[in-house]
């Protein structure tokens, strides 16, 4: 727990007025504690804390947020937003957030409106929300990074790439008349940035930034942003490549910067510079929606936007520099969205259909639709049992660029080859892959499999008759690169089992 005597001065000579010209790293980190950042600090340290507590319980996560009714208030409406909640059921209560969306999801939430409402109090300056939504945007694509990586801790590494201009962003917060001086400063042409900060501060930015993490009991997340500036650990680049990307994106998405990052977060992640370019943009669209519920500032409209990039992303990588707002020829094909009156009506008629069974072909049309159009999954394949049992091979398929498995996909299936689909189908399992839980089971992924499906989180789920093995289904979201959702993940389930039921009763009706 944090100690309050960190923040709080007990007399005059230790504290300053807001008018008082101070200088150095003690006296602007005293400034700074003495101002309404540690409020913030302290929910942001315990819904850390939770983060790391095995047993933590969704009554200790909504005991934090409750304490604040403002905090409380926001993180119902984010969770109510089309962006968490594509299915839009009416959470009224944290303990109901938790069941809809997950207890991660809302615990990043409340870190997320914790430290944005805290710096943004006050009628902020230009300097500050640029900072901030650069620093959000960051901290979205560091994430995505540590999900399709499967990296432990993706909270940490998202608060820490969030905070890695802590300094910056508090000093532009509460610094008072010095900010305006360092403003005016900085606005000459061809200063010095470092030293004219050393000038007016006392200070870099960066040692402020450490200071501060560890008077408000961050040592963890403080480790990590230093780590981020020297170590090639996972972690740390996932930090150091989120926050560079923001950096990079407002030179332009076709910028030396942006292109020279594509090779490092192509190795991290597994993909082709391509692949990689497609998971940049779409983190960017997610930050862009997240930005505008998370914050009452419109964060949104500082972060570059992606709409007017061409569609065929190999355009981009040859381009030269351009700048980021340059008009384009081509216009982005729209992002594939839940559509929750199609899932609906899919679950609906799957469920009459394991009643007064149709045929084969109307139970696949309902399954695939349902997960493509309705639950918003770009690609997805049932793959089944063929030649007595032996192989698995594309029964059907939905999604951009899928059709070829229809002919190409072709796995054995036994013990002599152990790979995901055959664990999947033998122990009646439906998995997440790519998430810490299933990070024991990513060797079961093999060259094959990614070669014909890619690096990257998927669903995948056996499909059952009764007692009759089928096959296996499906779905990912790797052609935008976007993250798998929870609720995407309830409608693969219940899908899967409509299947199994569906099957189970034509085979009923002979």
């Amino acid at each position: 727990m944090l100690h309050w005597h960190h923040f709080v001065t007990s007399n005059n000579n230790q504290g300053f007025e807001l008018s008082d010209e101070i200088h150095g790293l003690a006296q602007w980190t005293a400034r700074l504690n003495n101002a309404e950042l540690p409020a913030m600090a302290v929910v942001v340290h315990d819904l850390l804390r939770l983060s790391q507590s095995e047993t933590a319980s969704v009554r200790q996560l909504a005991e934090v947020l409750l304490r604040d009714a403002s905090l409380t208030s926001k993180v119902l409406r984010v969770s109510n937003s089309v962006y968490c909640n594509p299915g839009r059921e009416v959470i009224k209560t944290i303990s109901r957030a938790v069941v809809v969306i997950g207890f991660d999801q809302v615990r990043m939430i409340g870190l997320s409106v914790s430290l944005l409402d805290g710096l943004l109090k006050d009628s902020p300056r230009e300097q500050l929300q640029s900072l901030l939504a650069s620093s959000f945007h960051g901290a979205m694509q560091a994430r995505n990074l540590a999900n399709y990586r499967a990296l432990a801790k993706k909270e940490e590494i998202f608060i820490a790439t969030l905070l890695r201009h802590l300094g910056e962003m508090a000093f532009w917060c509460h610094g008072g008349k010095q900010a305006d001086q360092l403003a005016d400063a900085l606005a000459v042409p061809g200063v010095d940035r470092d030293k004219t900060v050393k000038r007016v501060v006392g200070a870099s930015f960066d040692q402020l930034t450490f200071g501060l993490l560890k008077t408000w009991n961050m040592g963890e997340i403080g480790q990590l942003v230093k780590a981020s500036h020297t170590s090639s650990g996972p972690a740390a680049r996932a930090v150091t490549l989120g926050s560079s990307i923001a950096e990079a994106a407002r030179e332009g998405w076709a910028s030396e910067a942006m292109q020279a990052l594509l090779d490092p977060v192509a190795e991290l992640t597994g993909t082709t510079p391509e692949e990689a370019m497609q998971q940049i943009l779409a983190s960017t669209d997610e930050a862009i929606r997240v930005a505008g519920t998370c914050s009452n500032a419109d964060l949104a409209a500082w972060i570059p936007r992606t709409d007017d990039l061409p569609l065929d992303l190999s355009e981009l990588l040859q381009m030269d520099a351009v700048p980021a707002q340059s008009a384009r020829s081509a216009v982005q094909e729209p992002l594939l969205q839940p559509n929750l009156e199609m899932l609906k009506l899919s679950v609906q008629n799957m469920v009459l259909m394991s009643k007064s069974p149709i045929n084969v072909e109307n139970t696949l049309n309902g399954v695939i639709n349902g997960l493509h159009l309705g639950a918003g999954l770009e690609r997805v394949m049932l793959a089944v049992l063929a030649d007595n049992q032996t192989r698995f091979r594309a029964r059907r398929v939905a999604g951009k660029g899928t059709q070829g498995w229809t002919q190409d996909f072709d796995l054995p299936c036994g013990s002599a080859q152990p790979h995901i689909f055959s664990y999947t189908l033998e122990n009646n399992e439906v998995l997440w892959m790519g998430t810490l839980a299933t990070s024991s089971l990513l060797d079961l992924v093999t060259p094959d499999i990614a070669g014909w499906l890619g690096n990257g989180p998927f669903f995948i789920a056996p499909v059952i008759a009764g007692n009759r093995r089928i096959g296996v289904l499906y779905g990912d979201m790797r052609l935008s690169g976007r993250a798998l959702s929870s609720a995407q993940f309830s409608a693969f389930k219940r899908l899967t089992d409509l299947t199994g039921s569906c099957l189970q009763a034509l085979s009923r009706r002979g």
